[in-house]
């Protein structure tokens, strides 16, 4: 089976140098000295507390806690939930997912907004999916249903009324005396954990411009990740935003929130601005219902091969002849170079040629996506705006049939920002964009997460303190030092479930699972020894950051070429938390130094403790 474009340019019809020279322009003028920093965790008026507010479910007063356990996780969205799972797997069951949120589904608790689904293939983003019998109901599947498989996880592998909801945690403090993490919550709680997994994720904190003016805004404000449905009207489930049919909305950001909400915005609101600083790439979006005939055909193991198909196609190199199962936006580079080669009879390759040729069909599939926006668009200079000048993966490729038609609508205008770097000012009654006022009665902030930033705004936590009071702010300042990508020196019974120095997967819920298993086999067999402490040696730490550090891919070429994005920091140059820092030997490779290791059973750069 084939799934290639026909209408990708071939590489004769370009200008490689010319593009990449344009690339540099369109870089240059969106870089913001203050890159992270250009951005608040905290906002004015209504937003002040946005974070800890749940415009979802009521929050329940309740009294303190006081009680001891042999695993905390902090968090309950797919990081947390396959913690548990796995914690499950190997008999460990004194456990909890403690979570600001009400219920199980972390980003798919919060992110309600109009429109919301997955945005890439759910077969392979939902995990356990064989373990469960669940299967989606689409390709893309709806919000609401993939936080509703969150809990069924939870049910099913019976460790749904363990949860801890409405609950934030204050402070981490390992206290040396019981050898037990102290963890302190707003409500009260006195939670002393022998172990701690956080799984915090990766879409948690949201994050507001820094724009001047905020605080006068006289009109309603509020974050994508905290709708406000009482205002709009409507539900996720049922997004017909009636009340703002009299109303001028202004949306700021274009990013994978904005063109899901955008398309539906577009349909009520009486005029709708959307505030763009850096177009996206959007391809279109199929998505059919799951085909009853394909599910019938399934073998066992269905799942694993295809998230490990998913991966080559996406990440890394497919092997020669290989089918491409998942055939979209995010395979669709490998893929293509995987065909020239096969045409040409090569089935032999070194990763320098593989990564060449990957260079430049990079460039023929972001001019298909441009040229997608000019036969879209009547308009040349509102298609010139929308057209994405950069690699792919420089930012969140995303896809939908509705986002593009939503601006040759006549109540839909694109504010450009590029220019300025955003907006420029929010005023009593709008905002302010060259020179010009534009009076609106609602601005919603589709200005994403604390992705790439420092711990502190990520985690929010007033202290992860370890082993005698050391920071893990002050520990990690320059970025992650672990071994295995699980846990670190000097904060004993730790995990961490995240892009931290360990394989990366292009499904992430992958990569959390087998985070989890990790920790979780770590967690039981401390406790099959006897042991009370768990903790990497320095010399057994500092290895594998050697060893991680020495086989790294060098990603700056391509870094260079980048609009900034959440991605590199917001453009900031060696981003101590910059994404997709791979194990250079690729995702099997890292897998099986995982299982070899834990075959080995010594338990290497270890230090446990009776």
């Amino acid at each position: 089976m084939t799934c290639r474009a026909t209408d990708v340019p071939s590489a004769s019809e370009l200008d490689i140098l010319a593009l990449r020279s344009r690339y540099y322009v369109e870089r240059d003028k969106r870089l913001n000295a203050k890159a992270g920093d250009q951005y608040v965790n905290d906002g004015p008026g209504d937003l002040h507390d946005f974070y800890n507010h749940d415009p979802h479910m009521p929050v329940h007063p309740r009294e303190p806690i006081v009680e001891d356990l042999d695993v905390a996780i902090l968090g309950a969205g797919f990081g947390g939930i396959l913690a548990g799972y796995y914690l499950t797997k190997q008999g460990v069951r004194n456990f909890r997912n403690i979570d600001h949120a009400g219920d199980f589904g972390g980003v798919w608790y919060w992110n309600r907004y109009p429109g919301i689904q997955c945005d890439n293939e759910s077969y392979c983003y939902l995990p356990l999916l064989e373990e469960t019998g669940f299967m989606p109901s689409r390709r893309f599947a709806p919000g609401p249903e993939i936080m509703g498989y969150c809990r069924l996880i939870a049910e099913k592998f019976g460790f749904a009324n363990q949860g801890l909801f409405h609950t934030l945690i204050t402070s981490l403090k390992w206290d040396d005396s019981i050898q037990r993490w102290r963890i302190a919550t707003d409500r009260g709680d006195d939670i002393r954990a022998r172990f701690v997994i956080m799984g915090c994720g990766v879409l948690n904190m949201p994050k507001l411009p820094g724009i001047t003016g905020i605080a006068r805004f006289q009109g309603k404000m509020f974050h994508t990740s905290r709708w406000d449905y009482e205002y709009t009207g409507g539900s996720c489930d049922m997004p017909a935003l009636e009340k703002l049919r009299d109303k001028k909305v202004a949306i700021l950001g274009t990013g994978a929130t904005a063109i899901q909400a955008v398309p539906i915005l577009a349909e009520y609101a009486k005029h709708l601005y959307v505030v763009q600083r850096t177009p996206s790439c959007v391809d279109e979006r199929p998505n059919p219902p799951t085909d009853q005939d394909w599910l019938n055909a399934l073998k066992p193991g269905w799942q694993k091969e295809r998230i490990a198909n998913f991966q080559r196609f996406a990440q890394e190199v497919p092997q020669p002849g290989e089918q491409d199962l998942v055939c979209d936006f995010w395979t669709e580079i490998n893929r293509n170079v995987m065909a020239d080669l096969e045409a040409e009879g090569s089935t032999e390759f070194s990763p320098d040629e593989f990564a060449a040729r990957r260079e430049v069909v990079d460039y023929q599939v972001m001019e298909r996506f441009r040229r997608r926006v000019d036969a879209a668009i009547g308009d040349p200079e509102l298609s010139e705006q929308l057209k994405p000048y950069y690699r792919f993966l420089c930012k969140r490729p995303l896809s939908s049939d509705t986002y593009y038609p939503a601006f040759c609508k006549g109540n839909v205008t694109l504010i450009d920002t590029s220019e300025t770097q955003g907006l420029e000012e929010i005023t009593e009654k709008g905002f302010m964009q060259d020179g010009v006022e534009y009076e609106v009665d609602c601005i919603i902030f589709a200005s994403g997460f604390e992705v790439s930033s420092s711990l502190e705004k990520r985690w929010g936590f007033e202290a992860v303190d370890g082993r005698d009071g050391l920071s893990l702010y002050d520990h990690w300042r320059q970025g992650a030092k672990t071994l295995h990508g699980t846990m670190t020196h000097g904060f004993p019974n730790m995990f961490f479930v995240g892009y931290f120095q360990g394989g990366l997967n292009g499904s992430v819920t992958e990569m959390f699972g087998r985070q989890g298993e990790h920790s979780a086999w770590i967690v039981a067999e401390t406790l099959r020894r006897g042991a009370k402490v768990v903790e990497p040696t320095q010399a057994g730490m500092d290895a594998y950051c050697r060893h991680f550090e020495e086989i790294e891919v060098d990603t700056s070429a391509f870094q260079a070429e980048c609009t900034p994005s959440y991605f590199s920091n917001e453009g900031q140059k060696d981003a101590p938390w910059q994404l997709f820092r791979a194990y250079g030997h690729g995702w099997d490779a890292f897998m099986k130094l995982l299982a070899d290791w834990r075959a080995d059973g010594k338990m290497q750069g270890m230090e446990l403790t009776a």
